[in-house]
């Protein structure tokens, strides 16, 4: 997966055409860094090959508080959805931010809410400890307070 920016979009729409097309099909995926913090036209969600929207945290942070915030996230991860895109969320703090993507189905997420950063050295052990056996069918456990 290749992370652009809606800037690289916008700056020349043909040439990042050619490129994500060519990315597309040596099997690369494109993923839209920060939507909705740049130009934002939606256009180029129809005319590009792209795969996923990462929504940028300044959505996320306000859900809670917020009921318009909160419709437009809701809105946003429709839309993507409707356009067959992944939709990921950048900076998921806390539960009631968890909760509410995991409710408009949203597909993924990120922040300290999963993890917070870990050195190189302790990437192993973190990963072994979230593992669970294929066979099981169970997704992985759920990050505890313990976990952060």
């Amino acid at each position: 997966m290749v992370e652009i920016t809606e800037e690289f979009l916008m700056d020349d729409r043909d040439r990042a055409r050619d490129i994500l097309t060519r990315l597309r099909t040596s099997g690369i995926r494109v993923s839209v860094d920060d939507f909705g913090t740049g130009y934002s036209s939606l256009a180029y969600l129809r005319e590009l090959p792209i795969d996923e929207l990462k929504l940028d945290r300044s959505f996320v942070f306000p859900m809670a508080d917020d009921p318009r915030a909160a419709a437009l996230v809701r809105s946003i991860v429709d839309l993507a959805h409707s356009l067959g895109l992944r939709m990921v969320a950048e900076g998921v703090e806390d539960t009631v931010a968890y909760d509410q993507l995991t409710g408009y189905g949203c597909d993924q997420a990120q922040g300290f809410h999963i993890c917070r950063p870990v050195p190189a050295d302790e990437l192993g052990s973190w990963l072994d400890g979230r593992r669970v056996p294929a066979a099981t069918g169970l997704s992985r456990r759920p990050v505890s307070s313990a976990d952060r």
